[in-house]
């Protein structure tokens, strides 16, 4: 097709309109996919904001699925018709530091839909080989896509935590990436935990298999947790630095605090709650495409699914604001 449809922005903050943009071969090293699906993530606000320096017009979208319908020259192990996922982890260079020591969602020159190429809200994507997530038949395109982003971010934050089977892990934040983590720690054994603020999302939180619920409006978060016989790991998905502070009174010894909510306040938070106790605080960046796959492969094994309210692309700019505006429960999802 010469041309497909796509959302764009034409400025910092602007509105989202439908436009026409011409279609392109892939080259070197990429393919290009008809994309059937892709999530609307709460990153998209801050990249159409300006936060990250994205230069406009653009086009959102990091959760993108769909099928291979070319490939560029020197693209090896897919093919034309194969279901792919493309998420926040958008390729990497295979030539820095960081990928020679085969550490590739830190490379120095990695790329994100929509930050550094045109992303998923359109009816076709180019992406460079190196993204690529095979998606298993038992998904379908619109579940595969929040796995991409949301999925793999809060999935990899869990495996790689000291944590076992039986510990109590808490998850802050019921939303986007919450409502995943919950379901995540569940079906990895954990004794989960679900904390947000109010009552309003407790009989989801516990629908989606949380143990316990900590309304943070209602008790001091820490010791709620500290009372359940002390937190192994907080996975916090909420972007508010001050409830992400008040989860660390609530860790056991040598228990892990793993930030995934993005904001740029400070954390309250001093050493001398961190030595004696030997508390560790750190971020955790998504996922390669290969950790994508597992993703969606633990997913199909364990049942874990995004809940999800599928727009067609032409109710994109009512989907964004579904998801600005908090009403979303949990991914709005658009599809092609």
């Amino acid at each position: 097709m010469p041309t497909h449809q796509a959302v764009q922005v034409e400025s910092i903050g602007g509105p989202l309109g439908l436009v026409e943009v011409e279609t392109t071969s892939p080259g070197r090293d990429h393919v290009r996919i008809d994309v059937a699906a892709c999530g609307v993530c709460g990153t998209d606000r801050a990249i159409i904001n300006g936060a990250f320096g994205t230069p406009f017009p653009m086009t959102p979208g990091h959760e993108i699925a769909g099928t291979i319908a070319e490939m560029g020259p020197g693209v090896e192990g897919f093919a034309v018709g194969d279901r792919v996922a493309v998420g926040w982890f958008g390729g990497n260079c295979n030539h820095c530091v960081r990928c020679r020591k085969g550490d590739f969602i830190t490379c120095e020159n990695g790329q994100v839909p929509s930050m550094h190429y045109p992303g998923g809200y359109a009816q076709s994507v180019t992406a460079p080989a190196t993204a690529l997530a095979r998606i298993p038949d038992e998904l379908s395109f619109a579940e595969a896509a929040p796995m991409g982003c949301a999925g793999v971010t809060t999935y990899n934050a869990l495996r790689h935590t000291s944590a076992l089977p039986g510990d109590l892990v808490a998850v802050l934040g019921i939303g986007g990436l919450g409502h995943l983590g919950v379901q995540f720690a569940r079906a990895m054994d954990f004794e989960t935990v679900a904390i947000a603020r109010g009552t309003g999302k407790e009989a989801d939180a516990r629908e989606l298999g949380a143990h316990h619920y900590v309304d943070s409006t209602a008790v001091d978060v820490g010791q709620a947790l500290q009372a359940l016989g002390g937190a192994a790991a907080v996975l916090a998905t909420a972007g508010n630095s001050q409830a992400i502070g008040q989860t660390v009174g609530g860790l056991a010894p040598r228990g892990e605090l793993v930030i995934i909510g993005v904001t740029a306040d400070p954390l309250p938070i001093s050493p001398v709650q961190l030595i004696t106790p030997a508390l560790s605080v750190s971020g955790h960046p998504s996922g390669t495409a290969r950790e994508v796959e597992e993703t969606m492969h633990f997913a199909v094994l364990s049942g874990v699914r995004a809940r999800i309210e599928e727009r067609p692309l032409s109710e994109a700019a009512e989907a964004y604001a579904a998801m600005e505006q908090g009403r979303a429960r949990y991914r709005m999802v658009l599809t092609m």
